[in-house]
């Protein structure tokens, strides 16, 4: 049996600033929770998960922090619509990366389910570590970590002021995915590298373009007027991370 306590705890991780403040994210759903139970960096605080699912996983009520819950009592902590058999409470993530790997910087992105396909994209093709505009969304709210279908726990996500660690990290090789660059075919990216996405609709911001040398351009065919930042994300990585 679930007590108001915890219903108004997990309620509670809705909110940005109790999430920072405890440092944790909410996950939820059979596939991706599994994967993050399997993760040996990610720390689980809390699971909730039905009879069903449970007897599915090599875990049980007797770990601490485990609870079983009925499927009303699901319904009434999840963040989903349509509940599946588990929610969990895992820490966030303390990576280690690489200083000369890949990157990501990503300016002003506040769609939630586009960040959290960027990460998964990032994910997919080996780039370890996002760096976000502070106007981003918040890559740790339920819907971010849905969309990364647990590629939150490999991507290491970071906040701050974008032109400032552009400046200050002069020896990287930013390329600017813009309407107006060099073609997507012609570029030879070399590392340190870092792939540069502007805002869903106003790109990126003229005071961060203008500390950027390298600008690409995906090569229309038709008549959008523009793509998807996720998807530009991935056709630009496709080409310029398989290609180094």
């Amino acid at each position: 049996m679930i007590t108001k306590n915890q219903v108004k705890y997990i309620q509670s991780l809705s909110h940005k600033k109790f999430r920072d403040e405890e440092g944790l994210f909410v996950a939820e759903g059979r596939k991706i929770v599994a994967e993050l139970l399997g993760m040996p960096h990610i720390r689980t605080k809390e699971l909730y998960g039905t009879l069903e699912w449970y007897a599915s996983q090599a875990v049980s009520t007797s770990d601490k922090g485990y609870f079983e819950i009925s499927e009303g009592e699901l319904e009434r902590i999840s963040f989903l619509k349509t509940p599946n058999q588990v929610l969990g409470i895992f820490y966030k993530p303390d990576l280690v990366i690489e200083p000369g790997s890949w990157q990501i910087l990503l300016d002003g992105i506040q769609d939630p389910g586009n960040l959290g396909t960027i990460i998964r994209i990032a994910d997919w093709f080996g780039v370890p570590q996002i760096i976000c505009s502070q106007d981003c969304a918040d890559a740790f709210s339920p819907k971010v970590v849905q969309s990364t279908m647990a590629s939150i726990g490999r991507v290491e996500i970071f906040y701050t002021d974008l032109v400032e660690y552009v400046r200050t990290h002069s020896h990287r090789h930013f390329y600017a995915a813009t309407l107006e660059g060099t073609p997507l075919r012609d570029i030879k990216a070399h590392g340190p590298s870092a792939l540069v996405i502007g805002n869903e609709s106003m790109g990126i911001r003229s005071e961060l373009k203008n500390e950027l040398k390298y600008f690409v351009t995906i090569p229309r065919m038709g008549a959008a007027e523009s793509l998807n930042a996720a998807v530009a994300t991935g056709i630009i990585l496709s080409h310029i991370i398989t290609d180094l």
